[in-house]
């Protein structure tokens, strides 16, 4: 930037002195190198320190690793590298001949427990039906006793006896229906949500079987495209996090971070105007909004460990702080790749006359770039 305001201000000068025909002398040369230094260092200071300048932007975007789920050899492959897809396509598909067989191993072990299940219901009722008989038959044997009692000259004694053993039999059998009632009651009171126990734990395996089953077949999970596809049918996939079977970009919104130094801070605020232009797109600058300035700074970043921080970890006292930037919606801009880089200038609501100057060298910057003066 500073290059090209001394190149503008040294043709400026020659220009000066051909049309006026300036003679060329030991004033008006001095003269004009004073006054280009005063002037161009008086304009650059007030320029980068008001409309801040960085060529360390770059495009971020967010990559999603594809894990399996399950451990099964790949069948297919059914997509390219590279192409987009829509959420929800397949895009590698696993064999899923043992986790189809335990789905049908749980469906048919827990249509068995169900019908055992019923059957706990039907001994419940069961035995409270035995313990209703056998509150009857021991109520009908104290009725008859108090008759008996009632007139005792009408009945023997050994009747009487007799009746009264009959009532120690109907209460001792009422008391082991009611013991069965019981038992019977605390097998069925074990359910979880409703179910038995062991019919609870055959659903909860079929479940996180269907789970796998499913997961023999990885999707998409949203519209984008696939990238680093190291997968052929053949090959054994793994529930490992640090072995994926590819890469998954997704669409989403270009957001590019940009490096400054630590001088233009005060002048770094949300919603401050921006444009930017990219080393691809030479001859054209894009319209954008600073939108956050990240709170921290990575290399200041502190973490327990086994040894302790030394004075080397503050050898590098010019760390830059980062920024977000927000272009605005662009044909141009979203046919480029993820993750180009690009030139950006902020501009401030301080001193914003000399604003003009910064957007001049900017697009005399983006006209620079169809020059490859680095072959």
């Amino acid at each position: 930037m500073e290059t090209l305001l001394l190149l503008t201000y040294a043709a400026i000068c020659i220009f000066i002195f051909k049309v006026f025909k300036v003679p060329l002398n030991k004033w008006t040369v001095p003269t004009a190198v004073l006054g280009g230094i005063v002037l161009v260092g008086g304009l650059v200071l007030l320029m980068n320190y008001n409309h801040p300048f960085t060529n360390k932007v770059r495009q971020v975007y967010v990559v999603t690793p594809l894990v399996s789920e399950v451990r099964a050899r790949v069948l297919e492959v059914p997509v390219k590298a590279n192409t987009r897809v829509k959420q929800g396509e397949p895009l590698v598909v696993l064999d899923s001949t043992r986790f189809e067989a335990r789905v049908a191993q749980l469906e048919a072990q827990l249509a068995d427990m169900g019908q055992l299940a019923q059957g706990n219901v039907a001994a419940v009722a069961q035995a409270r039906a035995k313990v209703a008989q056998a509150t009857a038959k021991r109520d009908q044997a104290v009725r008859t006793l108090r008759r008996y009692e009632g007139a005792a000259s009408a009945f023997s004694k050994q009747q009487i006896d007799t009746q009264r053993e009959r009532v120690v039999a109907t209460n001792a059998d009422l008391d082991a229906t009611k013991a069965a009632l019981a038992k019977a009651e605390t097998e069925l009171s074990g359910e979880v949500d409703g179910d038995d126990p062991s019919v609870a734990a055959v659903k909860a395996q079929l479940e996180e079987a269907r789970f796998n089953l499913e997961n023999t077949i990885i999707r998409a999970p949203t519209d984008g495209f696939v990238t680093q596809l190291a997968v052929l049918p053949g090959m054994m996939a793994v529930p490992l996090p640090l072995k994926p079977l590819a890469n998954f970009v997704s669409d989403q919104e270009r957001r590019f971070v940009a490096a400054f130094r630590q001088q233009s801070l005060l002048r770094l605020q949300p919603g401050y105007e921006a444009e930017l232009t990219f080393t691809s797109l030479p001859g054209q600058v894009f319209s954008a909004k600073l939108i956050e300035v990240l709170p921290t700074i990575a290399e200041s970043q502190l973490a327990a460990g086994q040894a302790l921080v030394g004075g080397e970890a503050f050898q590098r006292m010019d760390n830059e702080t980062l920024t977000v930037i927000e272009i605005e919606k662009s044909d141009a801009v979203d046919s480029l790749p993820l993750g180009v880089s690009a030139q950006a200038a902020v501009y401030s609501d301080h001193v914003h006359h000399v604003a003009v100057m910064r957007q001049i060298l900017l697009r005399m910057m983006s006209w620079q770039h169809y020059l490859y003066l680095d072959h």
